[in-house]
């Protein structure tokens, strides 16, 4: 076994618990209707979380991720309309759900790199409004999720671990070897809740990144908040906003490698201009990054920005998965920045009211992709304040709290 039965019952514990912590409204209810969607390597786990759901009297419905070779079989040989079909009633499954867990366990990484990415973002685009309604359920406080990753001999071969390394880093990083993990994750929470109140009484305007392969500059914008201390995604360390992508300029460079839809990309640097990259290059995968950055109109625009605080994250290995990568702690902690779709819940004000009128005028980004971009140089980070004061709020890989 990957896990011992111990450490299988506390991770379910902890997704179960993440999934109710995320929820920004109202508490869950008995038989509410909830998602388990799983990779098939991750059966053992989802069968430890499908079977506390129902211990705890909520409506489980279980699905296994479409596998690597009926992805490649999907993107290789769909013509446009199948590739952007939707199966009759799936947009009625996804607003009865009240919640969603997720979980990651591929067990070929680049099963997907000769396919066109442009098929992928096709597909994508088409199904991009499936998720807009659960955006819009987890706006009004009826819906939340959570994602983590269950080990497999491919993530940890392409991240240079053995497999037993490999678990071994996970179960570090969601503390199921704690004596009880749901009480260690409340008081990391806790604390770092507690540096986010901080960030949000600076009324910062803008922030301003430098490392030795970056000088980046951030506008925060209107009706903005930091978020911290939520239950989406496991493990999650990070404090994050999504900033107005307008007012966004410089280099961003992303040290750490990443694999997405098969490619491996490696050494990203974008520049920005007026909120929009006007170069992209990368060591390996430049084509693809290239590709997805014209997806869309907003897939060159930045949804996300978030730092993460070296004392609470435990993960010191590169992980060839982009959840536990952008939780990275090591020696300097890590920011990241994801180019793509904004968070609605970053607004600071009554999110009934965020429509998409409002977003567009807030500089709240729009698009089909998501996707992650993570520096682990040592870094320093200023805010400038709306009453024009400057602030270092991050240096060598923590908060200055």
């Amino acid at each position: 076994m990957i896990f011992t039965n111990k450490q299988l019952s506390n991770y379910a514990d902890v997704l179960v618990w993440a999934m109710e912590k995320a929820r920004r409204g109202g508490k869950f209810k008995k038989y509410d209707q909830i998602l388990v969607r799983y990779d098939n390597a991750a059966l053992p786990l989802a069968q430890a979380v499908y079977e506390r759901l129902l211990q705890k009297k909520y409506l489980p419905t279980a699905r296994t991720t479409m596998p690597e070779e009926l992805q490649r079989s999907f993107y290789t040989l769909a013509d446009e309309k199948q590739l952007k079909h939707i199966s009759a009633g799936e947009a009625a499954f996804q607003e009865s759900l009240n919640g969603l867990i997720a979980l990651h366990a591929p067990q070929d990484l680049t099963a997907l790199k000769s396919v066109d990415p442009a098929r992928i973002g096709t597909a994508a685009v088409a199904r991009k409004s499936l998720r807009e309604i659960l955006d819009k359920t987890e706006q009004a406080g009826l819906f939340s999720w959570t994602l983590c990753n269950y080990p497999t001999e491919e993530q940890a071969a392409k991240a240079g671990l053995t497999l037993k390394q490999y678990a071994a880093q996970i179960a570090k990083a969601c503390f199921l070897n704690d004596k009880n993990p749901l009480q260690k994750w409340e008081e990391v929470m806790a604390q770092i809740t507690e540096i986010g109140h901080w960030l949000n009484s600076l009324k910062i305007h803008t922030l301003h990144v430098q490392s030795q392969n970056m000088d980046f500059e951030i506008l925060l914008g209107e009706k903005r908040k930091f978020i911290s201390g939520g239950g989406n995604n496991i493990p999650s360390f990070e404090i994050f906003t999504s900033p107005d992508w307008r007012g966004t300029k410089g280099v961003y460079f992303a040290d750490l490698s990443s694999y997405r839809t098969g490619n491996y990309v490696k050494a990203v640097r974008l520049e920005f201009k007026k909120g929009r990259v006007v170069k992209a290059t990368a060591e390996a995968g430049q084509d693809y990054l290239r590709k997805m950055l014209a997806m869309d109109r907003g897939a060159s625009q930045i949804g996300e920005f978030s730092l993460t605080d070296r004392r609470f994250s435990k993960i010191d290995k590169f992980m060839a998965d982009i959840l536990f990568d952008e939780n990275f702690g090591g020696k300097y902690g890590n920011c990241h920045v994801a180019v793509g779709s904004s968070y609605a819940d970053t607004y600071d004000g009554d999110m009934s009211k965020l429509d998409k009128k409002l977003k567009e005028k807030l500089g709240y980004n729009d698009s089909s992709l998501h996707w992650d971009l993570i520096n682990t140089e040592n870094k320093s980070v200023h805010a400038t304040l709306k009453n024009g004061k400057k602030v270092l709020i991050y240096e060598k890989g923590q908060f200055k709290y």
